[in-house]
């Protein structure tokens, strides 16, 4: 099980969500606001903070959907803009429904 965590702009979220949709077996995901930068700041910064507003996406998925999901947001948040975003696959040992107190190594 891996967790894919991608910070996307605000205004590809719904397309990001419906191509994700598509994918059989998709198990879900988070989206949290967020703000933050990269490499490249902002030119006028010094008028105010360089944080932009994100959207973070936290997906948790066993290891055969990693790949399409991966390449699914890589591809749908694309605008060619400085500032697209980023996304990680990160390991995910282990994890546990609480409702039912089931645990596995590839929930998802």
């Amino acid at each position: 099980m891996k967790e894919i965590r991608a910070f996307i702009q605000p205004h590809k979220l719904s397309n990001v969500t419906m191509a994700l949709m598509e994918i059989p077996k998709f198990p879900g995901m988070t989206v949290i606001d967020c703000s933050g930068f990269g490499r490249e700041l902002i030119g006028h910064a010094r008028d105010y903070g360089p944080f932009l507003p994100k959207k973070r996406i936290e997906i948790f998925a066993p290891d055969n959907l990693v790949e399409i999901i991966f390449e699914t947001i890589m591809h749908v948040a694309h605008s060619g803009q400085h500032g697209d975003g980023k996304v990680y696959i990160i390991d995910a040992l282990k994890g546990g429904r609480v409702s039912s107190g089931e645990r596995d190594s590839d929930l998802g």
